[in-house]
């Protein structure tokens, strides 16, 4: 499930850097006292109570001003109240209720977003000082401190409540690919032709899809989602205060939500730095995938082309070697008719659970044929091995200490478990535990 993210708003120094730093649980943004510090939206992961969000600081609104930054800020808060599920409204209690607060107010009563409305700078928490806020109609204001770390449990509080009354889950029982790569691969012209009609816009101008579009369909009795995204670039290729921006975000949230990701490859670019790593972070993620080689058919070609393409793919992507491949193109419907049952097949295959006997046997054969090496004069001994969880599998090895493992035994136990299970397309891990180790 995507992350819900939540937005702070409010004029120029209120306090939102230092409220952002709090809630995120690090320096992240730059705090001063000079009214327009933040004037870029930076982004932050956050949890409370066992809910993760991702959070949005802002830079502060002046209607007013002229200055072509404030335009610019202006453009990037209407994003993200665009883009937010939940918006914290900050204000000033030590100032007190101004016209700039109520031209903010303004401008978010016309979103239909939960507003959560958070009166900072109380540093001795002079609750009184809070009252005249509730002229602005978001009902009860939370009083805090943020340099003293006061009230944020209760603000927290509604944060999280809001997203259970707000945020959908995405649990509808469908198989949900992700569709990324490079801008201008085809991967909205995938989408179209795996659907069957035109869903997406397409263009061979970069950056046509800005956000992540899903999409259900039934194929063979079974459901899944399809959600096309927006091309990834490197950092350095977009400006962080541009729309694309956000859409770096969404396409990311894609990904971690994604049951199955499709990642797509433009076969007459060959296969570039970028490529490998938006690979490297779909398996960072544990995510079972598809490599899709797309425009396959405007590759000039002879007996040999594929398989040498299948080896550049094998030396770069050599740290998921477990991938599965697929040479198509989107316009033309070439190969495409098998993509959908390799999803199945990957999706499957990170679902797999073994039972602890199989395991175990194959544990024993595997240490039988290449025993653990010593470390510092001690031996690893594994005594046992149990499958945590699935998508991706994940396996835990208890043994008699955890510091003894080598990384070079564990690709060793993968490769054997690989060898006598079918897991191609998804990544497995593998977590050593100690004896006597709760966790």
């Amino acid at each position: 499930m995507a992350k819900p993210l939540v937005a702070i708003v409010g004029r120029p120094n209120v306090g939102k850097s230092t409220f952002f730093n709090k809630l995120c649980g690090k320096r992240i943004s730059i705090v001063d006292d000079s009214p327009g510090v933040t004037r870029d939206r930076i982004y932050a992961d956050a949890q409370w109570c066992g809910h993760e969000f991702r959070v949005v600081d802002t830079g502060g609104i002046d209607i007013k001003s002229d200055d072509v930054f404030q335009q610019a800020i202006r453009s990037q808060v209407d994003i993200a109240i665009d883009f937010a599920d939940v918006i914290v409204f900050l204000v000033d209690g030590k100032q007190g209720l101004t016209h700039a607060d109520e031209e903010v107010a303004d401008i978010l009563r016309k979103t239909n977003k939960k507003v959560i409305l958070v009166v900072n700078k109380l540093d001795n928490f002079e609750v009184e000082n809070s009252y005249e806020f509730y002229t602005l109609g978001f009902g009860e204001p939370f009083p805090i401190s943020c340099e003293q770390s006061k009230g944020l449990g209760e603000v927290l509080d509604e944060i999280v409540k809001s997203f259970k009354d707000n945020v959908e889950t995405d649990d509808d029982g469908s198989i949900k690919i992700a569709i990324v790569g490079r801008p201008n691969v085809g991967k909205s012209s995938l989408t179209n032709k795996i659907l069957g009609y035109d869903r997406s816009v397409v263009s061979d101008v970069m950056g046509t899809t800005r956000d992540a579009i899903e999409t259900e369909f039934v194929y063979n009795k079974t459901k899944y989602a399809i959600i096309d995204t927006a091309g990834l670039r490197r950092q350095r290729s977009y400006e962080k205060q541009s729309i694309e921006g956000y859409s770096v975000i969404r396409s990311m949230e894609a990904i971690e939500r994604a049951d199955v990701v499709l990642i797509v490859f433009d076969a007459t670019m060959g296969i570039t730095e970028q490529d490998v790593r938006i690979a490297g972070y779909v398996h960072e993620k544990g995510k079972p995938s598809v490599v899709i080689i797309n425009k396959w058919d405007l590759v000039e070609k002879n007996s040999y082309t594929m398989n040498e393409f299948e080896d550049k793919l094998k030396d770069e992507l050599s740290f998921m070697s477990y991938f599965k491949s697929a040479y198509v193109s989107a316009v033309t419907g070439q190969r495409l008719s098998n993509v959908i049952e390799m999803v199945k097949k990957v999706y499957d295959n990170a679902s797999k659970k073994i039972p602890t006997g199989k395991l175990n046997e194959l544990l024993s054969e595997a240490i039988l044929s290449n025993e653990p090496p010593y470390r510092n004069g001690k031996k690893l001994k594994i005594n046992y091995i149990t499958q945590a969880s699935t998508n991706p599998p994940t396996f835990l090895l208890f043994c008699n200490d955890a510091s003894l493992m080598h990384f070079s035994y564990l690709r060793y136990l993968e490769n054997r478990f690989r060898q006598a299970i079918d897991f191609s397309g998804t990544p497995i891990k593998f977590i050593t535990r100690s004896k006597g180790d709760k966790d």
